[in-house]
């Protein structure tokens, strides 16, 4: 089915900590992921980013990979403790970290690869939480962070001209501060927390994010946009779900309630400039922090561009009997593989979390434009294929499980654009390259390209090398 646009932007994505290493050279400040892989006992299988990919160095060889695979962009972040060490507003900016950056762009462009920047993935410096505790003071957070956002459009806004704000704010705000399997780890509910309270702490970070947000879109509108010309957005993710009961009309409650809780926390005041959900608002009452009349100012100020989709998987959900607890965060839902019938919601991958449902997706595009009213960039999608964390670098390079979940994923795309009247501009495989996964260690395996984390060589496996047909079978001629 031909629907993509000839225009249609596509590449694949990476995260600094996850692939850069280099933690220790020229000024980098650490960051709460510096840290929290480095606590004892581990909390990442005894992984951490020091050396991770080694793209520090070798990022000339990456762009070259890059280019083979024909990729038209590039989704990247920055360290903001690479940029600005301590992390703060009045704090100094690090020379040597910006020319990083700088090369990194010049080399992308000179190989005609269009720079997509993340300012933030996860990685806080470590400088803020321990002067007031990062995300966890809205107010002074918001103000650093648009602090560090000038500095990037000062320094990077001539060349870069695609920018979205932060990677996943819920995950962000949940795993790091509800659950703690993430940086910086705080959790009243997981016994290795030795602080943190999973009743208020996350939604005090959700409002200290989407502020931060809303600062650095309304800077670059105000300021920057003029003379720059970009476009600014903010990557959420969130699955799709569909009733566990489909005769039940309160599994079709918990549906919506469960995509609310995943989705409209970020998506409503930042796209429609409304509260938090109803639904959020009466299950968690005062615990969900306010927007006054200056946030809804500051937040009017900020119109994105676009809607950037981290989508993976979905899921069905079952109403609970049960009144919620303080510490839940799901809507008072089951989340759950299969429905009522026994039947799955989609075959599984490599991680126990992830199964293929290129149907649902497309349910989930239509239903996030018609929404929020963006056009779409899919900023993320992939997938391990099954078995991978065992498999030798032979049987890595064949994954036809990965190479048949971008063929649906593309086929979705194209039936929501043509069937569903929905706008989907762009799509960023994840991820380019084996890396770390995060609380996961080395052992998950998202890359198109393999990574011997011993000699760190990098082997493109096939769906590197046939993603670009891929996208060119589903193409309109321009």
């Amino acid at each position: 089915m031909a629907a993509l646009p000839a225009d249609f932007e596509w590449g694949f994505a990476t995260a600094s900590y996850q692939i850069e290493g280099g933690v220790d050279e020229n000024g980098r400040g650490k960051s709460i992921w510096d840290t929290f892989c480095h606590a004892s006992p581990s909390r990442t299988k005894g992984a951490d980013g020091d050396v991770a990919c080694d793209h520090y160095h070798r990022y000339p060889d990456d762009f070259d990979l890059l280019q083979r695979y024909g990729a038209k962009a590039y989704r990247f972040s920055l360290s903001w403790s690479r940029i600005v060490p301590l992390g703060g507003r009045n704090d100094a900016v690090s020379e040597p970290g910006i020319a990083f950056y700088s090369r990194l762009i010049d080399a992308l462009l000179a190989r005609g690869i269009t720079p997509w920047v993340t300012l933030y993935h996860w990685d806080l410096p470590q400088g803020l939480h321990d002067r007031y505790g990062g995300w966890l003071d809205v107010d002074e957070v918001q103000r650093d962070f648009e602090r560090y956002a000038r500095v990037c459009y000062e320094r990077f806004g001539g060349r870069v001209k695609h920018w979205i704000t932060l990677n996943e704010p819920w995950i962000q705000s949940i795993f790091g501060y509800a659950t703690g399997v993430n940086a910086p780890g705080r959790s009243s509910t997981n016994d290795q927390a030795a602080e943190g309270d999973s009743a208020t702490e996350p939604w005090i970070a959700g409002k200290a994010l989407i502020m931060s947000h809303a600062r650095a879109v309304a800077l670059y509108n105000n300021e920057f946009r003029p003379q720059q010309r970009g476009k600014i957005g903010i990557s959420l993710n969130g699955d799709f779900y569909e009733p566990w009961d489909a005769a039940d009309p309160r599994d079709h409650e918990a549906v919506e309630r469960r995509m609310q809780f995943h989705i409209g926390w970020f998506a409503n005041p930042i796209f429609l400039r409304k509260d938090y959900p109803p639904c959020m608002r009466q299950q968690l009452g005062d615990r969900l922090p306010r927007f006054s009349d200056a946030d809804f100012a500051i937040l009017g100020d900020a119109e994105c561009d676009f809607y950037g989709m981290n989508y993976y998987t979905s899921q069905f959900a079952r109403h609970r009997e049960e009144p919620p607890t303080e510490t839940d965060f799901v809507g008072n839902v089951e989340e759950l593989a299969e429905n009522k019938e026994g039947v799955s919601v989609g075959p599984l991958s490599g991680v126990h979390w992830l199964r293929s449902c290129p149907d649902m997706f497309r349910k989930h595009l239509t239903r996030i434009y018609r929404l929020y009213g963006k056009p779409i960039y899919i900023t993320e999608n992939g997938c391990p294929c099954p078995g991978e964390d065992k498999m030798t670098r032979e049987e890595a390079v064949e994954d036809p499980f990965r190479i048949a979940y971008f063929e649906s994923h593309l086929d979705a795309i194209c039936k929501a654009i043509k069937e569903d009247g929905s706008v989907i501009s762009g799509y960023f495989a994840w991820s380019l390259m084996d890396n770390l996964e995060w609380s996961d260690g080395y052992g998950v395996r998202f890359g198109v390209t393999f990574t011997d984390y011993e000699t760190l060589e990098r082997t493109p496996k096939k769906s590197a090398l046939v993603f670009k047909s891929l996208v060119e079978e589903r193409q309109v001629s321009a």
